[in-house]
């Protein structure tokens, strides 16, 4: 059955992240509308409440699209003035969350233990811990530089100039936000651009941040130590990575035409977009406007006229899509022709080992794949008969795998079956009833919520 409609992906998972932590360092009253309400950020408001900030949550008629009924409202303490919390800080499933508050704390006074769910306290911190301690900051962890960890902040931190070997926007991001408690200019190289919310969040707030990009793509970001981080009003756009999900399930569902209303289109996160288009999707940005220094769109996606096709993608597009490459290893699965998908290294790290995850449900879907240490090739089945499926995935505690193996199913000839199911709440609450809007048949058992 054809996907039809429109609909407002939830906000921005980077952005509310984001939004929270610098409402909190401003002085005054910041007023965030859209904010996802994902356990994931719920979980990084909930540590700051304990830190001293004021977070109230109301309903409103003025809301942003995504959420039109719901304001934030953040009473910040300013640049030093975080309380010491008592209690542990627990970040859920929060990569984002805990990598980011780690480096507000590092130059912060105080003493604070962060903790997560049993998969992100298998995460490696080691590329934000290791710089953290160059600026002063003493953080004793686990075996492997895992949570739990106890943070005590620099009494008089150190800025520092530091290089990535991967470009990495929450290692970059932990360490801007660790420059604006710190004398002097605190810079991050990278081999690539990363994301750049922080960038764009830090100058809706007031701080100045500079950027230069050599021709080789190699880019620096500068700021200045203890800048005036003024209140703001924040609405956040969609998601384009939960976005990504009806938009690859339009492409594979032939007849299908969704309209995905008020989408955050910053060019750094529309990796996956590009792709579907050199796979012959029929994707359109229309609409475009700007909010809080981000570009917005809504975007209209097609079902692939004559299916989709096999591509290459280049190692360097993967800091553009990390989070969408499940999702696309679904929608080559459906393609005509082999998909090869490199520099994937960094999906070994996240909420899973989302390479291997991927192989393995897609062989499950019996679907002809090969891994390699940072590479996956995916022989598509596009044709007059869709791709078996019928699987029931193990999502291993991660929800971008849920989602990707759920959108598998809307197409596949048998559908598939998700366990425990309701860890796609950490990232994309309402998922099912978005995706049932536009005519799919997401259904809860007891093996799936």
């Amino acid at each position: 059955m054809p996907l039809r409609g429109r609909a407002a992906p939830p906000g921005d998972k980077s952005i509310s992240h984001r939004a929270l932590l610098l409402g909190t360092l401003a002085v005054g009253e910041t007023i965030i509308d859209g904010l996802l309400e994902s356990d994931d950020v719920m979980g990084t408001a909930a540590a700051l409440r304990a830190l001293g900030a004021g977070i109230s949550r109301e309903e409103t008629k003025s809301g942003g699209p995504q959420s039109p009924d719901i304001r934030y409202r953040v009473n910040g303490v300013g640049l030093g003035g975080l309380h010491e919390p008592s209690k542990v800080l627990h970040m859920g499933n929060s990569g984002t969350g805990a990598r980011l508050l780690m480096g507000v704390l590092a130059t912060h006074p105080v003493t604070s233990v962060l903790a997560g769910d049993s998969s992100l306290n298998e995460r490696p911190m080691a590329r934000v811990t290791e710089p953290l301690r160059r600026m002063g900051a003493e953080i004793q962890a686990r075996d492997g530089e895992r949570l739990p960890a106890t943070v005590r902040g620099a009494a008089e931190p150190v800025p520092i100039a530091h290089t990535l070997a991967v470009a990495s926007a929450q290692v970059k991001s932990a360490l801007l936000l660790a420059g604006l408690n710190a004398p002097g200019q605190t810079s991050v190289t990278e081999p690539l651009p990363s994301r750049d919310h922080t960038e764009r969040m830090l100058r809706h707030f007031g701080v100045t941040v500079d950027v230069k990009q050599e021709k080789s793509g190699v880019q620096t970001v500068t700021l200045n130590g203890y800048p005036e981080i003024s209140a703001a009003q924040v609405s956040v756009p969609g998601d384009p990575s939960s976005a990504a999900f009806p938009a690859v399930a339009a492409v594979i569902v032939p007849g299908s035409e969704v309209v995905l209303e008020g989408v955050c289109v910053n060019p750094l996160r529309m990796g996956l977009y590009e792709t579907l288009g050199e796979m012959g999707a029929d994707i359109a940005i229309e609409n475009q406007h700007d909010s809080c220094g981000e570009p917005v769109a809504d975007i209209v996606v097609r079902a692939a006229e004559g299916g989709l096709r096999g591509v290459e993608v280049p190692p360097g597009r993967a800091s553009y899509m990390i989070d969408e490459y499940p999702v696309l290893a679904v929608a080559a699965a459906f393609a005509k022709g082999t998909t090869v998908l490199r520099g994937l290294a960094e999906l070994r790290v996240k909420e899973s080992d989302r390479l291997s995850a991927m192989a393995r449900g897609l062989a499950a879907c019996s679907i002809t794949v090969k891994e390699g240490k940072d590479m996956l090739t995916i022989e598509g089945q596009g044709g007059k008969t869709p791709p078996v499926g019928g699987a029931t995935i193990d999502a291993g505690l991660d929800p971008r795998i849920a989602m990707a193996f759920l959108v598998f199913g809307m197409a596949a000839k048998n559908p598939v079956t998700i366990g425990e199911g309701d860890v796609i709440a950490t990232s994309f609450p309402g998922f099912s009833g978005l995706m049932n809007g536009l005519g799919t048949a997401i259904t809860e058992t007891e093996e799936t919520s």
